[in-house]
């Protein structure tokens, strides 16, 4: 069975997920926190029931340009036209971020 080449795939926001865009540009992402383990931590250490997740500089450039058509080296692209040598290594790094975005759950993988 022949690999997908990760710079072939599209991903989405997930569209359950809560997010906006700040005036600074900084996307914050509202994740629920859930489970035994968090409700705990909600009583008795003041924990509160939904985390506000500041995604800095490129990172929310790339979350922004997530649409569930561009490819990943699409979105590439746009980073190296945006941040020019500040986003070397590319690739490497964006392929990064983005299983990371996914484990998450902010994203989810659309095709391949």
């Amino acid at each position: 069975m022949e690999q997908d080449n990760f710079l072939d795939c599209v991903f989405k926001v997930r569209e359950a997920l809560v997010w906006r865009i700040e005036r600074d540009g900084a996307v914050i992402v509202d994740m629920e926190n859930k489970g035994f383990a968090n409700r705990i931590a909600q009583r008795f250490f003041k924990k509160p029931p939904v985390s506000h997740i500041t995604l800095q500089g490129m990172g929310s450039f790339v979350f922004t340009c997530i649409d569930g058509k561009r490819t990943v080296y699409d979105i590439g692209i746009l980073v190296r036209g945006k941040y020019l040598d500040e986003a070397e290594p590319l690739y490497e790094r964006l392929s990064v971020y983005m299983k990371q975005l996914e484990k998450l759950g902010f994203i989810e993988r659309v095709a391949p």
